[in-house]
């Protein structure tokens, strides 16, 4: 099973290989004039082109061939040679009926690829803020995606766990409590199995450390000694980082699993350390790494670039690693681990350089194996003042907290709406959670990651409009349908499309793979989201003029309820491939 376009396409296409031209001219898309027809090829204009033909000519000798074709109602020429099609609703029928019994709703399997996803980010010892919100989403919604079309899928949180603020960490405690175990040069363990911080403490001590450094160069110096020391493998401090990471990774656990945000790996930069002094040996060796004033760098620029490319530093010249140093020995990790066929890194479109080098690097050292890497940069998330979003107070956002503000936002409007009130108070917070979070999720997810967007809570906490609610709430609303319809003895049947808004219901059922298929070649879940809304107002439009429960004649009420049984499949689909989960009911 296909989409109802893919179908048309081979029909259509086949009609240009029997006038001898490539059956690619034959792509049907949905018509742009739907008051003209359903479906439109505008292939015999291209055809023209190459095969040095008046496309009219072309178009007239496709229609012909199409006339035979049972399943058209409508065949028209306009224009230059825009081939119009209509389809009769038995073939509409046929294709829904298949479409109801497709585990895949329409969308082929396709090859598996490994495909390695990088799309978190956050910082040991520092507590997730709005700052972690959109690679989260977009991230996970991408891998969602790849997973349904068939790729297998790894998601890396990639934590950032190493380097000089784990030495500002460990210099702070020592400074404030010299007498912990892990400050003895000579203690090489065991040392106590629970943590001397806690996480709050372990929030605070970082911000007070990074400011001291500033402030003090002696300080510093003391912060980059432990961190050389901690590098080396100094137990004591091995294992209070071990305690750093442990309870920093609990609470992203908490933070991301609220957010429905899943990952595969909990890796940092800590992992690939022993890595990097073979690699650059190894790029050594291979003659892509040249000194620079003590340093060593990659050269990356090349010919045709419209901008400066500065080279890629490797170590610096006091011998330490650089970030891109690390992510290098990331992606050597990812080929030994996994032998992806592609890496997809979703962070902030402000690091493009910093990948342009990273790849150039890579690619040059022949570090990536078989894989092709690309940066899914994204814009921000701003307030209504067109700036960054922040608290109410001008500070930065923790991301719990956004989740309660959400949350909270989603029971208010629950009250308004009279929906709830009768629950129990876990259902009715389970319910808040899910509506909030779509409310989120959805306000990001329906923009193109590349795009600064901004949140109004007030706007996507409603239930009317282009908002998750509203989408949760149309959902919802055919459960509740088709519960009371098997309450009654009543089942779905044969789809058998006699009304103008069950023919459009049905036409936009047969769109839904190339919603899916155009987010995952885009890497653009706001396909699936503009598809989804778009899906909502059609349903509602059936909903609002056809009669469903009530309906007399029981083949076409059979019908009604199998075309709501499938929009409900497609509506769940669609939600969870943004990581949007649906309540039984509101």
């Amino acid at each position: 099973m296909s989409s109802l376009t893919a179908l048309l396409s081979d029909i259509v296409g086949a009609a240009f290989a029997a006038c001898d031209l490539p059956a690619e001219y034959g792509k049907v898309t949905v018509s742009n004039r739907p008051d003209l027809s359903q479906f439109q090829c505008n292939g015999a204009l291209a055809a023209a082109k190459a095969a040095k033909q008046p496309p009219r000519q072309i178009a007239d000798r496709i229609v012909e061939k199409l006339q035979a074709q049972p399943m058209f109602r409508d065949i028209s020429l306009a224009g230059p040679g825009f081939i119009n099609l209509s389809v009769t609703d038995a073939w509409l029928a046929e294709q829904m009926n298949r479409l109801s019994q497709d585990d895949r709703l329409g969308m082929p399997a396709k090859q598996k690829l490994m495909v390695v996803l990088d799309y978190g980010g956050p910082n040991i010892a520092k507590p997730m803020h709005v700052g972690h919100l959109r690679a989260a989403i977009i991230g996970d919604s991408i891998r969602r995606i790849f997973a349904f079309v068939g790729d297998e899928t790894v998601g890396d949180v990639h934590m950032g766990d190493w380097g000089l603020q784990m030495g500002m960490l460990i210099s702070e405690l020592e400074i404030r409590h010299p007498e912990l175990p892990y400050f003895d040069p000579k203690n090489t363990g065991p040392f106590p199995a629970d943590s001397p911080v806690t996480l709050r403490e372990l929030e605070e001590l970082y911000p007070t450390a990074s400011a001291a450094c500033k402030a003090d160069p002696a300080r510093l110096e003391r912060a980059r000694q432990a961190t050389a020391e901690l590098q080396d493998g100094r137990p004591g401090y091995r294992a209070l980082w071990q305690h750093f990471f442990d309870i920093s990774v609990d609470a992203m656990k908490r933070d991301y699993g609220n957010l429905g945000v899943h990952f595969d790996l909990w890796k940092g930069e800590a992992c690939v350390n022993d890595l990097i002094a073979p690699m650059v040996e190894e790029m050594k060796a291979k003659g892509v790494v040249e000194e620079s004033d003590g340093a060593l760098i990659v050269r990356v620029a090349e010919e045709s670039d419209k901008m400066e490319i500065p080279p890629l530093i490797l170590v610096k010249s006091d011998g330490a690693a650089m970030y891109s140093t690390t992510d290098l020995a990331t992606i050597v990790d990812r080929v030994n681990c996994q032998n992806p066929d592609r890496i997809i890194y979703v962070v902030d479109h402000r690091q493009h350089l910093h990948f342009v080098q990273v790849f150039r690097a890579a690619i040059k050292a022949g570090l990536n194996g078989k894989a092709s890497m690309v940066h899914l940069g994204y814009g921000t998330m701003n307030g209504t003042d067109g700036k960054p979003f922040k608290t109410r107070t001008g500070g930065v956002m923790k991301l719990d907290d956004l989740i309660t503000m959400v949350s909270d936002e989603a029971k208010k409007r629950l009250t308004e709406h009279g929906l709830g009130s009768d629950y129990t108070p876990e259902e009715r917070e389970d319910i808040a959670r899910k509506v909030g979070v779509a409310s989120l999720k959805f306000a990001d997810l329906s923009n193109n990651p590349i795009a600064n967007y901004v949140f109004d809570l007030d706007r996507f906490s409603r239930f009317e409009g282009k908002t998750g609610p509203y989408l949760l709430y149309a959902a919802v609303r055919i459960k509740s349908l088709l519960r009371k319809a098997e309450a009654q003895g009543d089942k779905p049947g044969a789809i058998i499309p006699t009304a103008a808004t069950e023919r459009d219901l049905a036409l936009m059922l047969g769109a839904m793979p190339d919603a899916i298929i155009g987010a995952y070649e885009d890497l653009a879940p706001n396909r699936i989201a503009d598809f989804a809304y778009t899906l909502g107002q059609t349903f509602s439009s059936f909903y609002a003029a056809c009669h469903i429960l009530s309906e007399q004649d029981e083949a076409i009420r059979r019908s009604r309820l199998a075309l709501c049984a499938l929009t409900l499949r497609q509506f769940e689909l669609c939600l969870s491939l943004l990581g949007i989960e649906t309540p039984d009911r509101m």
